[in-house]
């Protein structure tokens, strides 16, 4: 039966060092949550702490009502498939899914037959008297999962299992996890550091640093409209401009950049402007502009780099240094004067860092 996952005001110490404060998060059932961030930012942490290796120092984790917070891992019945697969090397592929339904006691005859069924669904049911070392690393994978779906738990939990793989296996496996996940309709928590992985697999992610969750919304929000600074800089927002509001007139607002170059923007676009603000803009959401008399910032180019799609280009402004792409139809060479000027859909408006 799947079941909602509640971690509530959770802090955690390795020794003296305080590693997760004040930590919340809830996940309902069926849902698949990811938690993403750098190495470091808490994320296996959390892992450990719900799956039972560490124990809080303050707060609570509940699953389904249940309170975990000080129950034995071996007690907490959650599905876990790891990094490096921790399959048992002398067990055959049948004997490591069924492993789990030994150690719940199950009959033979029907841990056998839950485990072939399970081995038929991720694929690999002819080989499945191989041992594991005798398999690829998506296979290992493969009976990894089936080895943490076969119990049927109510919570599964994956910690950074893609990341052994190469790039066209792992696209391959998250999609495939995504549909057991669907399918069987449990509670999941999926830990990693790619950002591409924990959009395309969840339906909402948590972004965390230094022990804190910065922001935790679905992959579409996040993308387009992130919280604060750091989340934004995480979603590839690499242009942040201080301006200060000069006029207002209805819902448009004419603000001011450092040098003085003054943008339009609408309001019923971005929601209320706030008199400071700060403007975000991926490398996409600057158009470079060769006119010397519209709207923009002042530039001077830079660097000229090759994308495939685009050129990008440093450059230079009274407002910062900034980051613009070009279309490949107009190549502009290192010194150029030209106007940044901002796309709508590819900015948002932040508060300003105090």
């Amino acid at each position: 039966m799947t079941q909602p996952l509640s971690v509530e005001n959770v802090t955690a110490h390795y020794g003296t060092t305080k590693v997760l404060e004040d930590l919340s998060l809830a996940v309902e059932a069926g849902e698949l949550v990811s938690l993403l961030g750098a190495s470091g930012c808490g994320k296996t942490t959390t892992l450990r702490l719900i799956a039972g290796f560490l124990e809080p120092t303050s707060g609570a984790i509940t699953l389904g009502g249940r309170d975990l917070t000080r129950l034995p891992a071996h007690r907490r019945d959650i599905g876990l498939v790891f990094q490096n697969y921790a399959l048992f090397p002398h067990l055959s592929v049948l004997d490591n899914v069924a492993f789990g339904l030994k150690q719940r006691g199950l009959p033979q005859a029907e841990r056998e037959k839950r485990a072939r069924a399970m081995l038929d669904r991720v694929g690999l049911s002819e080989l499945s008297d191989r041992l594991p070392g005798a398999l690829s690393g998506g296979q290992k994978q493969r009976v990894a999962l089936a080895r943490a779906l076969v119990i049927e738990p109510p919570l599964l939990m994956f910690d950074e299992p893609l990341s052994n793989l190469d790039a066209k296996l792992r696209i391959d496996m998250r999609v495939e996890i995504r549909q057991l996940q669907r399918a069987n309709g449990t509670t999941s928590v999926y830990v990693t550091h790619d950002q591409e992985e924990a959009f395309s697999i969840s339906d909402r992610v948590a972004i965390m640093n230094a022990g804190r969750i910065m922001q935790f919304d679905t992959p579409e929000i996040l993308y387009q409209r992130p919280a604060n600074a750091f989340v934004a800089r995480f979603v590839g927002f690499e242009n942040l401009i201080p301006m200060k509001v000069a006029e207002r007139e209805d819902n448009k607002v004419t603000a001011e950049a450092a040098g003085g170059a003054r943008l339009h923007l609408d309001q019923a676009r971005f929601g209320e402007i706030a008199d400071d603000f700060v403007l975000a803009t991926r490398p996409d959401g600057l158009a470079v502009s060769a006119d010397p008399q519209g709207e923009g910032i002042p530039a001077s180019l830079g660097l000229r780099t090759y994308l495939g799609r685009a050129y990008q280009y440093q450059c230079e402004t009274e407002a910062g240094n900034l980051i613009a792409n070009g279309p490949l139809s107009v190549p502009l060479q290192t010194g150029a004067r030209v106007r940044l000027v901002p796309v709508a859909d590819q900015c948002c408006i932040l508060a300003a860092e105090r």
